[in-house]
């Protein structure tokens, strides 16, 4: 069972091995939500900006 945390600068995964960074809040940075995150933050890729319809 997968949970996520969504906050004012990301989205998020909570696995066993950390924080999977899913979306990032539009004009907020990898760099700022690595800052933000006390615990273990996996990293992919490209994290997108989240899309608000």
């Amino acid at each position: 069972m997968c949970k996520k945390v969504v906050t004012d600068l990301a989205v998020l995964d909570i696995t066993e091995d950390g924080f999977v960074l899913l979306e990032r809040a539009p004009g907020v940075s990898v760099e700022e939500i690595q800052k933000a995150t006390e615990g273990k933050l996996i990293i992919k890729e490209n994290v997108p900006e989240m899309e608000f319809k």
